[in-house]
């Protein structure tokens, strides 16, 4: 059996806070997961959005400043996780090594749609500017499906020939029938459902991990969001139990730490 570590989109852009990617971290290094899946849109890339264009918010964005915010939060995620490495290897005990995983989002893949827009991006950037693989994640494409441990993972799950996203965890593993786990929505949602065997399918819509509101999200849209991440233990065959941890908790535990 084995433990999952699941961080939801966490949506890093400039002008926003991203000391809780220092937090994911060190819950991280204190509970050594087997596997850790970041779900995608690790990055906003607003200066990409297609949406603002022409309006007054999109001023004074640029690529540069996305990329850079991005690798700074991902720097904090990691930090934790090497000092904890670095720490077993001096103390010559067994070195922590999980595995990382990384899905692409729908605003990773705002990268490849404006290479697509205009071909004179071609070579000038790139997915890889995200530097994700340099700190040893795998990263799979947009809207792949990653199987561990018999959980599916994807950055959401599509219905239908269109490939529209399902509009719920229970709608979710019927169609799919197994345990799966997307991010792309901002609200938190579980569905139990059981095979002939009696089997326990698990489907979660993970919610996001971030501190700051979305414009475009009312008020009561921004409040219902659940931020946080998710431990998934005795992982086997697509069973398990589960913890969601909080942002609040997190913060609470490890705000006050340089």
């Amino acid at each position: 059996m084995t433990t999952h570590m699941v961080i939801p989109d966490t949506q890093i852009k400039p002008g926003t806070r991203i000391d809780h990617m220092g937090w994911a971290g060190k819950y991280a290094a204190a509970k050594e997961p087997d596997t850790i899946v970041w779900i995608g849109d690790g990055p906003d890339m607003p200066s990409l959005s297609s949406y603002d264009v022409g309006k007054k918010s999109f001023e004074g964005r640029t690529y540069k400043a996305d990329i850079e915010i991005f690798k700074k939060g991902t720097s904090l995620l990691m930090k934790p996780i090497l000092q904890k490495q670095a720490a077993q290897r001096a103390a010559k005990v067994k070195v922590w090594k999980p595995k990382l995983i990384y899905t692409d989002g729908n605003h990773d893949y705002r990268i490849v749609r404006a290479i697509e827009s205009d071909r004179k991006l071609e070579g000038l950037i790139s997915l890889k500017d995200r530097g994700l693989e340099e700190w040893g994640w795998d990263v799979h494409p947009y809207l792949s499906v990653v199987v561990r441990d018999g959980i599916a993972y994807s950055h959401y799950f599509t219905s239908g020939i269109m490939g529209r996203p399902v509009t719920s965890a229970r709608a979710m593993v019927s169609k799919k029938h197994m345990s799966c786990i997307m991010g792309h929505v901002q609200k938190a949602e579980i569905d139990f459902q059981y095979d002939a065997q009696g089997k326990r399918l698990t489907g979660i819509f993970a919610g996001c991990y971030y501190q700051h509101d979305e414009d475009y999200l009312n008020p009561q849209g921004n409040a219902s969001t659940w931020r946080g991440i998710w431990m998934l233990y005795n992982v086997k065959d697509g069973e398990f139990t589960h913890n969601n941890v909080p942002l609040s908790f997190l913060k609470g535990k490890y705000g006050g730490r340089n």
